[in-house]
């Protein structure tokens, strides 16, 4: 009997497992002759001039852009008194993001645009989104790249990854759910942590799904009410539950539909068409968001638990450069090892930050620190940038 609210029924049978690992290896194959086409057909080297995009308390100015296919870089400045973020969006799906915008700053975004119409989010999620039009242009050129083909092993690869870290998220979710059913604040506690570290070793692709990311794992810092807000749900509305407010009450229904959305990002995330720029783009992003603020700041505001956080980002992270660096690394030898080294280099700040009982309090990390594991982050985020010129490969 399937169990109710999305929760595990049991461990995934092993032949079940194999056919499932044969479906995304075929599922991959598919999606990379699909891309490969696509990517031959909208090869751009447009960049254009810089778009500059305010965002103010309620809405962004101008509202409507308009912007040329290809490599766009956008200037979002902060002019409301929150913190903000500023998306691409195509239908539910994220195309690029800043995050943690401060007020009166201002953050640059590159992001290739194929034609069409697009959405953009303006600071607070309650507010009106505004609109991009992307217009074709004629302009291609020719990259000396890999042909699109031999990544077909290495999508195969990943679309396994992302099947088992999914099973692995709804099942720790499930036993987190379980823990928070029975009252029991100890074990939830002793529980949440792990049950967000698969979430984030898949966060590269899982964030492209605006309407799950923004149900599974808002920060309050982006919503009117704060914690009070509604929309204030997932992870880290359990997070406050259990660690600032020390209690399981309230918090049965927000795990069922945790439970509920993990389920649905995993099924999304095995039907996902995906490329060589996809996951380049992905691991980019995800280190960059690092760079620009988490670190900085935190995330988990009220478990500290965010160095395990960061080290599980950064093995979804290597997943992909693993995967892909030696398909790229006849093509562009110096960009491949580049992005190896730096990911050694991340991991190796995190280690000297780890103790003999594990990693501590965010809270007991020094603003140095915090500044040397950002840069570091941030020039991962370059590396990983320069495994695909910005006109090769879609």
């Amino acid at each position: 009997m399937s169990a109710p609210e999305g929760r595990p029924s049991g461990p995934v049978p092993r032949a079940a497992m194999r056919v499932a690992v044969a479906g995304a290896a075929v599922l991959a194959l598919l999606a990379a002759v699909t891309f490969y086409y696509a990517a031959q057909a909208n090869r751009r080297s447009d960049v254009g001039s810089v778009y500059q995009v305010a965002i103010t308390a309620r809405a962004c100015d101008p509202g409507e852009i308009t912007v040329p296919a290809g490599r766009t870089v956008f200037e979002i400045v902060n002019r409301s008194d929150r913190p903000v973020e500023w998306e691409i969006l195509d239908g539910v799906m994220v195309v690029e993001e800043r995050e943690n915008i401060p007020p009166g700053f201002s953050q640059t975004l590159a992001a290739r645009l194929a034609p069409g119409e697009y959405q953009i989010t303006c600071g607070l999620l309650s507010n009106p989104r505004g609109t991009l039009h992307v217009r074709a242009t004629g302009a291609t050129v020719d990259v000396a790249m890999p042909d699109l083909r031999a990544f077909v092993g290495a999508l195969a690869e990943y679309k396994v990854f992302l099947g088992q870290q999914g099973a692995e998220m709804v099942e720790a979710a499930g036993r987190l759910k379980a823990a928070i059913d029975a009252g029991d604040v100890e074990a939830a506690r002793a529980l949440y942590e792990p049950a967000r570290l698969p979430y984030r070793r898949i966060e590269p692709l899982a964030y492209r799904f605006a309407d799950l990311a923004n149900a599974i794992n808002p920060l309050a810092d982006y919503l009117e009410g704060r914690e009070a807000d509604p929309a204030f749900t997932g992870f880290h509305l359990i997070e406050y539950g259990l660690f600032a407010r020390q209690s399981t009450e309230g918090l049965a229904p927000l795990a069922a539909r945790l439970v509920t959305d993990l389920v649905a990002l995993r099924d999304r995330l095995q039907e996902v068409r995906l490329g060589p720029v996809d996951l380049v783009d992905g691991a980019a992003r995800q280190a960059e968001l690092l760079a620009r603020g988490h670190v900085e700041s935190g995330e988990n505001r009220y478990a500290h638990t965010d160095l395990a956080d960061f080290e599980a980002s950064l093995a979804g992270i290597a997943k992909i450069v693993g995967l892909l660096t030696p398909v790229i690394s006849d093509a562009a030898p110096d960009a491949a090892a580049a992005a190896q080294d730096h990911l050694a280099a991340v991991q190796r700040q995190l280690t000297e930050l780890r103790r003999e009982d594990g990693f501590p309090s965010y809270q007991q990390i020094d603003e140095a620190s915090r500044g040397a594991l950002a840069h570091a982050f941030q020039d991962l985020a370059e590396a990983i940038k320069a495994l695909v010129p910005d006109e090769g490969m879609g």
